[in-house]
């Protein structure tokens, strides 16, 4: 059974985010994600924070998606060998 690692942008910022504290939702998307694990982003969020987080992800998670209950799953990046 696949482990999923989901984040929730929404819950790194209180009505906002802030350009400022890209750096600390970075950390935390990265501590959230562990290494090489499944990682899916979700939650209300600017689009800037999204790509962020995602880049910050790439080779540090095994695969990523975006979640939303308008698209469901997309696959950002899959780098198992076994999928």
């Amino acid at each position: 059974m696949k482990t999923e690692h989901i984040i929730d942008i929404s819950q790194f910022f209180s009505e906002r985010a802030r350009l400022s504290e890209l750096d600390t939702y970075i950390q935390k998307a990265r501590e959230l994600a562990g290494e090489g694990n499944d990682v899916v982003l979700t939650g209300a969020g600017p689009v800037w924070l999204y790509l962020k987080i995602a880049h910050a992800l790439h080779g540090k998670a095994k695969s990523l998606r975006y979640r939303s209950p308008v698209t469901g799953d997309v696959l950002i990046f899959d780098h198992s060998p076994y999928e």
